[in-house]
């Protein structure tokens, strides 16, 4: 045995194998402790509540729900809603972000001036009190009677935003993102085999031409019968009939966590748009490139690939920072999870529900990005394959 303890990967696994015994018996003692005191207590443990009712109503869905439906589907909408805020969010603020790098980086001294003013004003004023002002801004719009019209199809009033969409079932939805999903995928992983440019170009323009009519055809058929291609909104007595509705808070929320993100992410841009080395832009002038084909070639791609890192980070933060939807009355996943341990005293089992939830959530973000990443980088001494 002494020849064993010389040995040191043996004390190393020994010692990781007493560590991970502890570990375990803490876990162990401490679910045992607590099933003991909610046993005591009279209070049911485990996840047979979630075939129950709820009950109770909220204020947005993304799916048809009734007061008749389950713990899981309300739980399952919860996601969706938080899903849909988040990257609704992600998004404008993604575009809001890629501006204002541009306008920091600016060699106008006025446009660059107004960029430092919008990054250290939002930046600098807590999300949450951001939220509550633009609530307070988008809930005081006119009536419907008075609401402002975009092109006689899109309204907006204190009811919300009301903007037409397509008359066709969630499945032709459904299916019409998993095949532009599919594309993408598709095509980064064809781009990662082809070498020739004239090849990859090729790729670019079919594919695209056979997704836009692969998508128009299934939005043909999966419309609903008997029903107009467009669902447009339109004034009936005191409210809107037809078309979508974005109820005041979740626009509120949107404008809150774009504005709020720009302002981080057109830091990150700018920062990325510096570390461009200035003898490759440099060497795009002496080559004969115009100024424009030396951004979107040398300059934006370079850019792409320092920032991406930092820009995960930032979606990560952007989706969790979704739960501030409880301020201003949004029934996204954190808020039902609040509400279903109040109606059902499920506490220990809808906490794990939720933290499981995010974790699966901003992980897969993290996931796309690192991949997306990978697959851009350039190959050199410092990436390892």
């Amino acid at each position: 045995m002494a020849v064993f303890y010389r040995n040191r990967k043996f004390r190393e696994a020994v010692l990781q194998a007493l560590l991970v015994s502890v570990v375990a018996a803490v876990l162990v003692a401490m679910v045992v402790n607590t099933r003991a005191a909610l046993d005591a207590q009279g209070l049911t443990t485990g996840f047979g509540f979630l075939e129950r009712s709820t009950g109770w109503d909220f204020s947005f869905s993304v799916l048809p729900y009734s007061i008749s439906d389950t713990y899981t589907r309300t739980l399952l909408i919860g996601i969706l809603n938080t899903l849909l805020l988040g990257f609704l969010g992600i998004f404008f603020a993604t575009l809001i972000g890629v501006l204002i790098g541009l306008i920091r980086t600016s060699k106008n001294y006025l446009f660059s001036l107004l960029g430092t003013i919008y990054v250290e004003v939002f930046r600098n004023v807590p999300l949450i009190l951001q939220a509550v002002f633009w609530y307070s801004v988008v809930s005081h719009f006119p009536r419907p009677r008075a609401a402002h019209s975009i092109g006689d199809v899109a309204f907006l009033s204190g009811r919300g935003f009301y903007f037409p969409v397509l008359n066709i079932s969630m499945a032709a939805v459904a299916l019409m993102l998993l095949v532009l999903l599919g594309w993408l995928v598709l095509r980064l992983w064809m781009r990662g085999l082809m070498r020739s440019p004239a090849q990859i170009a090729q790729l670019k323009r079919v594919g695209w031409i056979a997704v836009i009519v692969l998508v128009l055809l299934i939005a043909w058929l999966g419309r609903i019968p008997d029903t107009p291609l467009f669902n447009v909104p339109a004034l009936k007595g005191l409210n809107f009939k037809g078309g979508m509705r974005m109820p005041p808070e979740l626009s509120a929320l949107v404008i809150a966590i774009a504005l709020y993100g720009g302002a981080y992410i057109g830091e990150v841009v700018r920062a990325g748009l510096v570390s461009v080395p200035k003898g490759q832009i440099e060497a795009g002038f002496v080559s004969g490139l115009r100024a424009r084909h030396i951004f979107t070639r040398i300059r934006l791609p370079l850019a792409i690939r320092a920032v991406l890192p930092s820009l995960t980070n930032q979606y990560v933060q952007l989706m969790k920072a979704t739960t501030i939807g409880l301020v201003v009355g949004f029934s996204d996943f954190f808020m039902i999870v609040s509400t279903s341990i109040n109606q059902s005293g499920q506490t220990l089992e809808l906490l794990a529900l939720l933290m499981g939830g995010f974790l699966i959530i901003n992980l897969s973000i993290a996931f796309v990005m690192n991949s997306i990443n990978r697959k851009i980088a350039l190959k050199g001494y410092e990436v390892k394959d």
